[in-house]
């Protein structure tokens, strides 16, 4: 029961984050924001795809969602999902799948989790692209997908960078 919960629970959350995002966009472009061509982004919608895919069929095949889930990867899991909801509410309207930057109000954000690591979001995904497969028993989707994450943040982490330092306000 709880592997149904989790994966309900992810689709759903990760269709609200789609939308969030898409409204996020269009708030920022009526004042004067700026989507920043990301030639990966594509890839990386698709990574995230295929890794709710890869969880549900390797670990239904593995178990058939019988095994007992650990309470140690389950309670990680939920504190990630905390840290998450931070990100998201730290930078507020800000807060987008894609890069979008708006030079009237480009101040990066130094609150929250943003005062100790830059792109925290990230590295929340990277360690939920790890922890949940290992919840679900899906050792293969725990090796892959973050592999993926880390090469498609290798080019938009330093392409948001410089979307940032370029509008930076002065």
């Amino acid at each position: 029961m709880v592997y149904l919960i989790v994966v309900v629970f992810l689709i759903v959350l990760r269709l609200f984050e789609v939308v969030w995002a898409k409204l996020n966009e269009r708030f920022q472009q009526k004042r004067g924001g700026i989507t920043v061509d990301d030639p990966y982004y594509t890839f990386v919608v698709l990574l995230h795809t295929g890794f709710l895919a890869s969880l549900i069929v390797e670990s239904f095949i593995a178990h058939q969602w019988s095994a007992n889930t650990s309470d140690i990867w389950l309670t990680v899991f939920i504190v990630l999902q905390l840290l998450r909801f931070h990100v998201l509410m730290t930078l507020g309207r800000h807060w987008n799948t894609k890069v979008v930057v708006n030079p009237t109000s480009a101040d990066r954000i130094k609150r929250g989790l943003f005062r100790y690591i830059d792109h925290p979001n990230y590295w929340i995904v990277l360690a939920e692209l790890i922890v949940i497969p290992l919840l679900f028993e899906a050792y293969v989707t725990a090796i892959l997908f973050p592999m993926g994450h880390l090469f498609f943040m290798s080019k938009r982490i330093p392409l948001e960078n410089e979307a940032l330092t370029l509008y930076d306000k002065k």
